[in-house]
């Protein structure tokens, strides 16, 4: 049996992602963001976007460009600290936001990649995360139910990856973007280099093929990417 090719234009993929979708974006800070393919999505234009990712990054940066743009509804994430424009916009009401402990956020796309409707959690309990939320008890303690999270499109950041979508990642880039590769129906992926298909040895597949739909060669990387020295 042949493998299909996944490999294409970055353009023709981004266009892909539809007003209102909800989007997982990779990434730990800089390691593992795929600032071409956000930057993409920008000038694609899709809007009322709700961004599933670990951080908003830092201002002029990652998925801050989406913020300055517009383009984004609602942010699922951990932290805005290292982006007083984010902060700015949330705090007048300009975007939603809702935050999850990092080790939740892991865990709710871990379960959405993996068909489980929810975790069940204490981390959180008695605090504004709670707010809202259904509590369960379990072996006499409360927990928190934390429903799984899924999207529609999941960009993702990797180091090499083959025709069939086979990725490897360096180091800390791992982070996010496996587990949501396993969560979105559609998967985008940029890789720095993409090799013949069976060079990359099955020790080194990180994140299977089967769970990528396009692989876009990347042709240089920009300035974005030169905060992380590897």
């Amino acid at each position: 049996m042949r493998l299909p090719n996944k490999t294409c234009a970055m353009g023709a993929t981004i266009a892909r992602i539809n007003d209102g979708d909800t989007v997982m974006v990779g990434g730990f800070g800089v390691p593992g963001t795929p600032m071409t393919l956000i930057h993409a999505l920008v000038a694609h234009g899709a809007k009322n976007l709700t961004i599933i990712k670990n951080d908003a990054n830092e201002p002029g940066m990652g998925i801050d460009h989406l913020l300055r743009a517009g383009l984004v509804k609602r942010l699922i994430t951990t932290h805005l600290g290292l982006n007083a424009h984010a902060i700015g916009l949330m705090n007048a009401g300009k975007i939603e936001v809702e935050f999850n402990a990092q080790g939740i956020l892991a865990e709710r796309i871990r379960a959405g990649g993996a068909g489980i409707g929810a975790i069940l959690s204490d981390v959180g309990i008695d605090t504004e995360l709670a707010q809202g939320k259904q509590i369960v008890e379990v072996e006499g303690k409360p927990h928190l139910v934390e429903t799984a999270l899924r999207a529609d499109v999941a960009l993702i950041h990797a180091d090499r990856a083959d025709p069939f979508g086979n990725l490897g990642y360096v180091a800390t880039a791992r982070n996010f973007n496996p587990v949501m590769a396993m969560a979105a129906k559609c998967v985008i992926v940029e890789a720095e280099a993409v090799v013949p298909l069976g060079a990359l040895p099955a020790d080194a597949v990180q994140t299977p093929g089967v769970f990528v739909d396009h692989v876009v060669a990347l042709e240089t990387l920009t300035e974005e990417y030169a905060v992380v020295e590897r």
